[in-house]
């Protein structure tokens, strides 16, 4: 058996498994192939893989010779049609956004993996790279809010006067919201968290936060515990609530995001119109269009004296912790698939098995990726 790490495309710092995590391949009689350079900005550099017992090679090579590629974006279809016919892919890559891709992957007949599919079971927790990144982004865009927030976080006490404490507002108590609730409370920061499920109100509280709360959300228990469409009359309350307190706010760090769908705008112009001069938002759902009217991925947005920054990607901030862990999930999940001897096997009777993978066999196999290749048909 052979896994091949692939070089990511300039824009992402991480990468798939780092030197640590070879060793472990090498013990189920797995040769590990590396793209030149593939962990160099995370600070990986190819003669510590060589050390744990990885090969170095080209990209055509390890196309050519790998059983497993791991990518964490999607790989290029100039690539593809280097890549083994038998050969299995693994990444994120975000499936439900992208059906017509999937299913060409389909018609080419590749075994992909798409690791933001898994179920979000307790089973699952340690192969949950969603988890695992949105930990750090949670954390990330505290610090980001601190630095460029003008004003300090904890409340001061001196000869000049007393300093308030910053008020946070966090909309979404996720893995990201929550990492960002205990951030900042650790700075010293007054927090309230919004969120359309009422179960997470008792993990808001625990962290030292206020929950706000809106009556009458839905809250799916087939949702996997993922956010889910609300209705027309609550999303009106939720928005006056919303705004009640953002018109305090000193910063909002926004989070939420439904799987497959446009990222819901929580707070459109009329809400920024009412925010305080000098007040920050950091909205980590800018990739799939931002809980902002403001919002541009990638991009810091001046709207009336409110900074808007645009941010999905602050795990790539932290590129060796977030490979550490994202290379930790990899390797758990490889265990599922890969037996005792190192040979591939896949075991579709596995719940998780079955949840992550996408395509098998020439046909998009997952339940999800299906439905919304059938509405993109409607």
């Amino acid at each position: 058996m052979t896994v091949g790490i692939l070089r990511e495309p300039s824009i992402e710092t991480r990468v798939s498994l780092l030197p640590e995590h070879i060793a472990l391949l090498g013990k189920h009689n797995i040769d590990v192939f590396l793209e030149t350079n593939a962990g160099l900005q995370a600070f990986a550099p190819d003669s510590l893989y060589e050390q744990a017992g990885a090969e170095i090679s080209s990209r055509e090579e390890i196309l050519r010779r790998s059983d497993i590629l791991l990518s964490i974006h999607a790989i290029a279809e100039t690539d593809l049609a280097s890549a083994k016919s038998t050969a299995v892919i693994m990444g994120l890559y975000n499936p439900l956004a992208q059906p017509n891709l999937i299913n060409q992957w389909a018609t080419k007949g590749l075994t992909t993996f798409s690791m933001d599919m898994l179920p979000r079971t307790t089973r699952a927790q340690s192969m949950d790279v969603l988890s695992s990144q949105a930990n750090i982004a949670g954390y990330k865009a505290v610090l980001l809010a601190a630095m460029q927030l003008p004003k300090y976080f904890p409340m001061f006490m001196t000869a000049a006067g007393s300093i308030p404490p910053a008020k946070v507002m966090i909309l979404g108590a996720g893995v990201a919201g929550l990492q960002a609730i205990a951030t900042a409370r650790r700075l010293g920061a007054v927090v309230e968290v919004f969120d359309t499920r009422p179960a997470v109100k008792e993990e808001v509280m625990s962290l030292g936060a206020k929950f706000i709360e809106v009556e009458g959300a839905q809250d799916a228990p087939g949702a996997g515990g993922y956010a889910v469409e609300q209705t027309e009359e609550y999303k009106l309350k939720q928005q006056q609530r919303i705004a009640e307190v953002a018109a305090k706010a000193d910063v909002i760090i926004t989070t939420a995001q439904i799987p497959g769908r446009k990222a819901p705008v929580l707070l459109p112009d009329s809400v920024l119109d009412s925010m305080k001069a000098g007040s920050l938002i950091i909205d980590l759902a800018s990739a799939t269009g931002g809980n902002t009217s403001q919002t541009k991925d990638g991009e810091t947005v001046v709207y009336k004296n409110v900074t808007i920054i645009g941010n999905s990607n602050l795990p790539g901030t932290m590129p060796a912790d977030a490979s550490k862990l994202y290379g930790k999930n990899i390797l758990n999940f490889l265990q599922l698939i890969i037996g005792p001897e190192g040979q591939l096997n896949l075991n579709f009777e596995d719940d998780l098995v079955k949840g992550t993978c996408i395509t098998y066999n020439g046909e998009v196999c997952n339940e999800r990726v299906r439905g919304e290749l059938r509405m993109s048909d409607n």
